[in-house]
Parts: structure tokens; C-alpha cells; sequence
């Protein structure tokens, strides 16, 4: 199957042929749109280009004929448990923001504020309830 490079490269070719009619109808008169297109479509050749090369090294079982569903399913990942750290951040923001609107002291206190309460997210798995 390995299907991923092909949704990418006939993108990038649209991109390229999309291009070519821009600056046909513009007469070349404004470069920079056709310069973004041609950069879209390089883009999309990358990804296409990076899909193809490792899809040949990896063994998926959804790319083999006799593929089960089951030999698919793993470990799907940590999903955290409900934290207060997020909306402490967003708190913070804030107070960064409406700094330069009401004084740049707001900012100071926001800026300490960021500091704790990034912490307090990053090590939220290394103390309390939710240690390992």
C-alpha cells in the first residue's frame, strides 16, 4: 500500500501547475506569488521525497496483503491526568500581554509568574500524587 508519498507528490504538481497558469495570466509581472507556489510545490516534493525513502525501511502490517488489525495495536501512548498547570500558564500570559497596556511592572510579575508556573508543568510528574 504505502500510500503516503502519494498524497504529497500529486499536490506538489498541482502547486507547479498552478504556477505556471499564475504566471501565464500575470504576464510574470509579480514574482513573489509565483515564488510561493513553486516554494509549495518544493515543499510537497520534500515531504513526498522523505515519505518515499522511508517507507521502503519500515514493515507495517497494514502494507502487507496478509495484514491483521491486531498486529497493528500497541502502546498508544501517556496520556496525562487532569493538571492546573496549563491554566496557570495561560494566567501568566495574560499578565505578559496586558503588560505594556496598564505598565511594564504587570509584565515583571508575569514574567516571575512564567517561571513558576512553567516549572510547575514540567515537573508535574516528579512530585506529588502523580510521581514515578
Amino acid at each position: 500500500m504505502k500510500t503516503e508519498w502519494k498524497i504529497f507528490a500529486p499536490i506538489g504538481g498541482f502547486f507547479v501547475l498552478v504556477s505556471i497558469i499564475y504566471g501565464y495570466f500575470t504576464k510574470l509581472s509579480e514574482p513573489i506569488g509565483i515564488t510561493g507556489l513553486l516554494l509549495s510545490a518544493a515543499m510537497c516534493g520534500l515531504i513526498a521525497v522523505y515519505l518515499a525513502i522511508t517507507s521502503r525501511h519500515l514493515d507495517r502490517p497494514e502494507d502487507r496483503a496478509d495484514g491483521e488489525i491486531a498486529e497493528g495495536a500497541g502502546e498508544l501512548g501517556f496520556f496525562p491526568a487532569s493538571s492546573i498547570w496549563p491554566l496557570w500558564a495561560a494566567l501568566t500570559m495574560v499578565l505578559i500581554v496586558l503588560g505594556p497596556v496598564f505598565g511594564w511592572w504587570i509584565s515583571l510579575i508575569g514574567l516571575g509568574m512564567g517561571i513558576w508556573s512553567l516549572t510547575g508543568w514540567v515537573y508535574e510528574y516528579y512530585r506529588g500524587d502523580y510521581k514515578h
